[in-house]
């Protein structure tokens, strides 16, 4: 007989500090608790209650006051939360006197990202990306999650020959121990760096766009790769589910083939060590020659969304970049209600298919380069211009007859030098 086991998910009470003091971008509000709600169903957890409290400054020791902790101490027994996270970044001492006084585990909305981000990176990158990240956030947390700390090798008595002495912190130890690690991990970044500019430049050898899909996290940036690619990429209702850049060809019309690449989503209070440690997936953007800005206008709040993600667009420099924003979920929106609309803009539904043959026309209208079909006849002893041929262009199809007939698109560059062998 086969037992079934049911996980057991944490239960959490979410804790959020609403103050002049902090300003907007790190203040919380009735949506930033809901957005960190929605963190802790994607990091499957289970929120129990929410408590937002406003106050004039934090409080230098416990953030909320004591008064306010006690309150919070009652509600996780209460509730019998496994786990208190604060939507609002914590300083690693507050974050220790917390953990005392509520008696359970304490965890910021950074920490809680960086947690999700390490269940979701599936590639070599995101994960180095991610560890990387984790050592930088946990680099200032140690003095609070060491108790330990007075702990000498000397001290005991009991250490083995030659550990007498003054000896070395738990600390000390541990701090030298991730600086080595932060170390490799940049190491080994940089190295996938390397292999990732190398295929770069093949494909721009090629001379093949590159199409960036960017957009708050749960835009619909995955579901659109798949109504574009036919590509079986996840594309669930949860946050963060894609942490790795996807890239896929797409042809978008006769003439133009695109390399399509999903990234990562971007959302509110990112933690700068992400920006960081991301910036090799989001590198992509640097190199794109379009983007798309996926938005999510079934939202209320789809104008701070669409900030936050030109803010990052612009710290990672590639505001300059040609784009395009793609209304999504447009199926959604009530009847009447007015769409942006514009030049460079498009309203689309990436679940039923809807408008995406207009995407594909702005697509291809923003880059088309002038390239055509055309069949040359080459001579047998120019053979070497069919090398350049498979280099550069795309070539559809090869017959040797009396001349050595292929059917490619190319460049305007390309047909100027092949002007003598166009078929009329």
């Amino acid at each position: 007989m086969t037992q079934t086991t049911e996980e057991v998910r944490d239960r959490v009470v979410l804790v959020g500090l609403s103050s002049p003091v902090l300003g907007k971008a790190e203040s919380s509000d009735e949506t930033s608790m809901e957005e960190l709600e929605a963190l802790v169903e994607t990091a499957g957890a289970e929120t129990v209650g929410v408590v937002l409290q406003n106050r004039d400054k934090p409080d230098p020791r416990t953030f909320i006051g004591v008064g306010k902790a006690a309150e919070v101490q009652l509600f996780v027994e209460n509730t019998q939360a496994t786990m208190v996270i604060f939507d609002n970044d914590l300083s690693p001492s507050q974050m220790r006197v917390l953990t005392e006084l509520l008696g359970v585990q304490v965890l910021d909305r950074c920490g809680l990202i960086l947690d999700i981000f390490a269940q979701r990176a599936r590639t070599k990158e995101g994960r180095l990306q991610v560890e990387l990240a984790q050592y930088q956030y946990l680099l200032p947390r140690l003095v609070g999650m060491w108790t330990h700390l007075e702990r000498q090798a000397g001290t005991s008595g009991k250490g083995p020959i030659g550990s007498k002495g003054p000896g070395e912190t738990q600390l000390e130890t541990d701090r030298r121990h991730i600086h080595r690690k932060i170390d490799k991990l940049k190491e080994s970044l940089e190295e996938v760096r390397r292999v990732r500019g190398t295929q770069r430049q093949r494909r721009r050898k090629n001379e093949i766009p590159v199409v960036a899909i960017v957009g708050y996290t749960n835009a619909g940036k995955s579901t659109l790769l798949n109504q574009l690619t036919g590509a079986a990429i996840p594309a669930n209702n949860r946050l963060f589910d894609t942490l790795d850049t996807t890239s896929r060809l797409l042809t978008v019309s006769d003439t133009l083939d695109v390399v399509i690449s999903d990234t990562v989503g971007f959302i509110r209070k990112l933690p700068h060590q992400l920006v960081e440690a991301f910036k090799a997936t989001l590198e992509e953007l640097e190199y794109a020659d379009l983007l798309l800005h996926v938005i999510d206008v079934s939202n209320p709040d789809w104008q701070q969304q669409a900030q936050v993600v030109e803010h990052l667009i612009h710290e990672l420099g590639a505001d300059q970049l040609p784009r395009i924003d793609v209304f999504n979920k447009s199926d959604l929106v009530g009847v009447g209600e007015i769409m942006p609309h514009g030049e460079n803009i498009v309203s689309i539904s990436a679940r039923t298919g809807e408008g995406v043959d207009k995407l594909l026309e702005l697509i291809a209208k923003r880059l088309d380069k002038g390239s055509r079909r055309v069949v040359l006849h080459l001579p047998y002893d120019k053979g070497g211009l069919l090398d350049a041929l498979y280099r550069e262009a795309k070539v559809e199809s090869v017959e040797y007859k009396d001349t050595i007939e292929v059917t490619a698109v190319c460049t305007p560059r390309l047909l100027g030098q092949l002007e003598p062998y166009l078929q009329r």
